[in-house]
């Protein structure tokens, strides 16, 4: 799926809570010696199906969070959720991050590992499985995770694809 295909979302009109998922001191050598910096990653969502990341890069590590937040709001993805978890299993790639995440019914809760987990409740889905298969490097895992979220389609998606009607799609 390309980067054009996913549905974007505009920030200004949605109440966004942040999330900061990492944040690495990253040193730069110099001549006169390191020049430290920090980097971080942050995950914002409005808990109702939309979610996005970004990565801030300072010297502060005020300054770098609130970069990531405004780099954040600017990758808005709309996720379909239905009754707190996602319609269908989904498998989500991106680099050497793979992810695997499946329904859970009521009750069950998010079981993921930490980044996914971030990303996952931020976009308000509350029951399912996840398993972060290729690398542990949060970057790609976010990245990975967003990128099969935004491969979900609800049922009504389907049948307007289909062009058959709903009944059809559940009954077979």
């Amino acid at each position: 799926m390309s980067k054009g295909d996913l549905q974007r979302v505009k920030a200004s009109e949605l109440d966004l809570k942040e999330k900061v998922v990492n944040i690495r001191r990253v040193a730069k050598v110099t001549k006169g010696g390191r020049t430290f910096g920090f980097s971080a990653i942050v995950v914002v969502g409005d808990g109702n199906g939309i979610v996005g990341h970004g990565l801030g890069k300072a010297r502060e590590v005020t300054e770098a969070i609130s970069k990531g937040i405004d780099d954040a709001k600017k990758n808005l993805v709309k996720v379909p959720v239905y009754k707190g978890t996602i319609p269908h299993e989904v498998r989500g790639k991106f680099g050497a991050g793979k992810v695997w995440i499946k329904p859970a019914s009521e009750g069950t809760g998010v079981i993921a590992g930490g980044a996914m987990r971030a990303v996952l409740e931020s976009a308000g889905v509350h029951n399912c499985l996840a398993k972060s298969l290729g690398s542990s490097n949060p970057h790609n895992v976010i990245k990975a995770t967003i990128n099969g979220l935004s491969t979900l389609r609800d049922a009504a998606t389907v049948s307007n694809q289909r062009r058959v009607s709903m009944k059809r799609i559940f009954n077979g």
